[in-house]
């Protein structure tokens, strides 16, 4: 994970995504993710490219289970765009990154 993209649980989540000034893009993953292991290098390029119009975070599963249950997280990565503290859009699975790109795009 580059620097640019931040850990986040369920104690920050508030701070970090619903209650940020800019949209956050939130990875939802897991270490055993085989899927997620391949998203991650887009993800974190998509925060080096965009820093400067969003905040990138990721939220592992497995450590945080009410926040994948609250965002009904039933496959991973689940990749979500959140905007003035509500979910706007989101890809589920690995995607080439100019889907990625086009979501956040549409937002910002």
């Amino acid at each position: 994970m580059n620097d640019r993209v931040k850990a986040v649980d369920e104690s920050m989540f508030n701070q970090e995504v619903l209650n940020s000034d800019k949209p956050v893009l939130v990875d939802f993953w897991a270490a055993w993710c085989g899927p997620c292991r391949m998203v991650s290098p887009v993800i974190d390029q998509l925060a080096d490219e965009y820093s400067d119009k969003i905040k990138v975070v990721k939220v592992n599963v497995d450590e945080n289970p009410s926040l994948a249950s609250h965002y009904d997280i039933m496959s991973i990565p689940s990749v979500f765009l959140f905007k003035d503290g509500k979910k706007v859009d989101g890809l589920i699975g690995v995607r080439p990154k100019q889907l990625y790109e086009s979501m956040i795009n549409k937002h910002i």
